[in-house]
Formats: structure tokens, C-alpha cells, sequence
């Protein structure tokens, strides 16, 4: 089909438009890299934008030989995994459940979850509950509150509705049970949703912060993004790497003159990669569950 001068126009302004947007995100994370890669007195000194103009890895090594970053790594990737699949497996059998129309007290279910999405107790009710509960300086406070969402239910109750009913009820002739279903017939076919709703929950995990900062004080129990939080709003190397057990690490980076900038954007780096690195593997199953969701629901 032929393209019209001004049709063409129109989309050489869209591409226009696309690269621009493609340049405003990745350029702060390509300066945020050289700067992590430079030395920190060099950079001190201005004038890097796109690539390192005094290569070192000090930086990665200073972070990454600091035992509280270590550890808070160690607390993200075990909440990131717990909660993304203990998130899931909850969201899953809740889905499951209220999509069956002959369910008792289905209608008036999902009526109080709905309230649930628009109304909420604020901080200081809930903060008081996870006191009660005992949750407060527990690992469990980043998996237990969010292991269920009523948006990420409603959207695999309305997925798994969109399943011909003809395959679930063919299964139930030749005797398979709920869980049976369940497990060979739901699963498989919604793959697609759970990885989209999986990466979701991977992310929120992930880039936390605020229940590292507000339902924890214990030092080794705060996530890295909680760390990285403390770090950005520190005023000296010291404030990070300054405790008993760093000294060493404190030591090396004065002598080699590592500066505060140079280790937060070393650790903003770190924080960032394993997510941009997980992407892509999930990529295709992301873009197709969001399409199929949106027409479903």
C-alpha cells in the first residue's frame, strides 16, 4: 500500500519523537554508569557524561566488599523470590476460587475485596497492626501484607473466566477434581499472565524501600533499596561505611579517594541490573499477558 508525503512525515515524527524519549531515559543511566566506572576524585572534577574518563572498578569492589550491602542484597533477592511466588501462588487460588459462578456468597466476596481497592486504613492503623501481629523488625513484614492484591486478582479472576468453560467442564466429566484443573488445564494456559503479574510483583519487591525504612530498624534486616535510601540522603562516606565492621573498607576508600557520589551511583547501578537483566527472558510473556488481559477484562 502506498504512503502518502504527509503520512510519511507523520512517521518520521513519531520515530522523531521515539528516539528522543529512547535518549531522555537511557542517557541518565549511561551517566550514572561512567561516573560509577570513573574514579571518584576525577569525577569530582566534572565534565563526564557518557563514558569514563578515569576507568576503575574501586568502586564496584568498595560496595560489593561492604558486608551491610551484601547482606541487605541477600534480604532483597529472598523477599523478591518468597514474595513473587508466595504473591502468585495466593493470587492464583484466589482467582481461581471466585471465578467459579456457583461459589456461595461470591457476589458480596467480591464486593468487600473491591472496597478493599478503594478505601484504606492509612499508615498508623496499619503500622499498629503489624505491631500486634509482630511483624515489625520481621523479615515477614515484606512478604506477609502483600502476598495478596485485589488488582492483580481481578485480573487473573477475569483471565481465567475468558477459558472456555467447555474444557473445564470436559475435565470434570472425565473426573479431575478442582485442584486437577487447577494444576494441568489454569496453569498452563495462563502462563502468559502469571509471568506479566510475576514481574510486577518481582519489581514492587524489588525496588521497595519504604518498608525497609518504616516497619524495620534493624540494620540487618533493611533491603538494599532501604540501603541505597540511607545512602543518597548520607553526608560523608562514613555514614555508610564508618560502623566497627567497616573500618577496613573506610580505610581503603580514603585512600584511594573514593568519593560518596561515585560509591551511590555504583550501588544505583548494582540495584538496577539484576531487574534490566531478568526483562528481557520475561519480555514475550509480559507484552502477551498485558494484551490478553486488556481485552479479557
Amino acid at each position: 500500500m502506498k504512503t502518502t508525503a504527509l503520512e510519511r512525515a507523520g512517521q518520521g515524527l513519531i520515530v522523531a519523537l521515539l528516539a528522543l524519549m529512547c535518549v531522555s531515559i537511557l542517557y541518565p543511566f549511561l551517566y550514572m554508569l561512567a561516573i560509577s566506572l570513573n574514579s571518584g576524585a576525577d569525577a569530582a572534577r566534572g565534565g563526564i557524561y557518557l563514558w569514563p574518563r578515569s576507568f576503575t572498578w574501586i568502586n564496584y569492589e568498595i560496595v560489593l566488599g561492604n558486608e551491610v550491602i551484601r547482606h541487605a542484597y541477600l534480604v532483597t533477592i529472598a523477599r523478591t523470590v518468597v514474595g513473587t511466588f508466595g504473591g502468585l501462588a495466593v493470587t492464583l487460588l484466589a482467582a481461581y476460587g471466585l471465578s467459579y459462578k456457583q461459589l456461595p456468597f461470591r457476589n458480596g466476596i467480591l464486593t468487600y475485596i473491591l472496597i478493599t481497592m478503594l478505601f484504606n486504613g492509612g499508615l498508623v492503623p496499619f503500622y499498629i497492626q503489624l505491631f500486634k501481629l509482630g511483624l515489625t523488625n520481621n523479615f515477614w513484614v515484606y512478604i506477609i501484607p502483600s502476598l495478596f492484591s485485589a488488582w492483580n486478582m481481578f485480573v487473573m479472576q477475569k483471565f481465567i473466566q475468558g477459558i472456555p468453560e467447555a474444557m473445564i467442564e470436559s475435565a470434570e466429566l472425565d473426573g479431575a477434581g478442582p485442584l486437577r484443573i487447577l494444576l494441568q488445564i489454569i496453569v498452563p494456559l495462563s502462563k502468559p499472565m502469571l509471568a506479566a503479574l510475576g514481574l510486577f510483583t518481582a519489581v514492587f519487591h524489588w525496588n521497595d524501600w519504604f518498608s525497609g525504612a518504616f516497619y524495620v530498624s534493624d540494620q540487618n534486616l533493611i533491603p538494599v533499596q532501604t540501603f541505597l535510601q540511607q545512602l543518597l540522603s548520607a553526608q560523608d562516606l562514613s555514614a555508610v561505611l564508618g560502623s566497627n565492621n567497616n573500618q577496613e573498607a573506610l580505610a581503603r576508600a580514603s585512600s584511594v579517594n573514593i568519593t560518596l557520589m561515585s560509591i551511590k551511583m555504583a550501588t544505583v547501578m548494582i540495584s538496577a541490573l539484576p531487574i534490566l537483566t531478568i526483562y528481557p527472558f520475561l519480555q514475550k510473556y509480559f507484552t502477551k499477558g498485558v494484551m490478553i488481559g486488556s481485552v479479557k477484562g
